[in-house]
């Protein structure tokens, strides 16, 4: 793929040799790690960005090795959410060392390694995040303060044929709906792109839309919502009664990881 990577010049010296520290730190400590967010974003897409952070994506089981290694190296580290984020900091920038979502659905296992492609950043070789699981996440980013759906649709509109659509389905698995949302969304944005999406997935999706119509609705009142915003949905479960989709038997997170994430809303 010839797509452009982060321009290094554009990038701040500091920054950049920390973020090549962090590479060289994981390689000499043998943790497998994939590079995503601005890096691999722009591999795909020719779309570049600059940030003050840079995204690792590791096994939850490497995570705290990962912190340990980068606190081996002199730099300040923290778990700054045990279900899915931890960070090394050096000066104002920092690493985002990635394990799971916010949500807790998109946990890193070893499909993102067996899909993985090699790439370019900071000037070295390594392994991007597979363009699915980075849709994948993105889905499901929905808050006030940040909405990833143009990042879909950007991914869409340039590794589309490429996609291995199947495994994207069963990413999504029952979740299946927020990827329709960005599927129907995407042929109103690129109307002349919309054979991009394989007509078969939209049919196979449609059909399981009908479907569900046709069916009773649950008993139980379980508002999803809390899966695409830690914010927006708390009126839903705080005061009228539905139940939390990120919480057993519908989601994987604890009431202690929910708390804890609802709480940094204010930070």
């Amino acid at each position: 793929m010839s797509t452009p990577v982060v321009s290094l010049e554009e990038l701040d010296p500091q920054a950049f040799r920390f973020y090549q520290d962090a590479v060289e730190v994981l390689w000499q400590a043998e943790i497998p790690f994939l590079v995503g967010g601005a890096y691999a974003f722009a591999y795909y897409t020719g779309i570049v960005r600059h940030t003050k952070d840079f995204d690792l994506f590791v096994r939850p089981a490497d995570a705290p090795r990962v912190l340990e290694a980068f606190r081996g190296a002199g730099y300040r580290t923290e778990m700054t959410f045990p279900h899915w984020l931890g960070k090394a900091f050096s000066g104002e920038n920092f690493v985002d060392v990635i394990f799971n979502s916010g949500n807790g659905l998109c946990a890193v296992d070893d499909g993102w390694f067996d899909h993985a492609v090699s790439g370019e950043a900071l000037g070295l070789n390594v392994a991007l995040c597979p363009a699915e699981e980075m849709m994948w996440q993105k889905s499901f980013i929905m808050e006030r303060e940040r909405f990833d759906g143009a990042d879909v649709l950007h991914l869409l509109r340039s590794r589309g044929p490429a996609l291995d659509w199947d495994r994207l389905l069963a990413r999504f698995g029952p979740h299946w709906r927020v990827l329709f949302s960005h599927l129907v969304v995407f042929g109103f944005v690129y109307p002349a792109e919309q054979a991009k999406v394989p007509a078969q997935v939209l049919r196979t999706l449609a059909s399981r839309l009908l479907e569900e119509a046709e069916r009773p609705a649950p008993a139980e009142p379980v508002c999803r919502g809390t899966l695409l915003s830690r914010e927006q949905y708390l009126a839903d479960t705080e005061r009228w009664g539905y139940q939390d989709a990120r919480l057993p038997p519908h989601g994987a997170m604890t009431q202690e990881e929910v708390t804890h994430w609802t709480a940094a809303i204010e930070r």
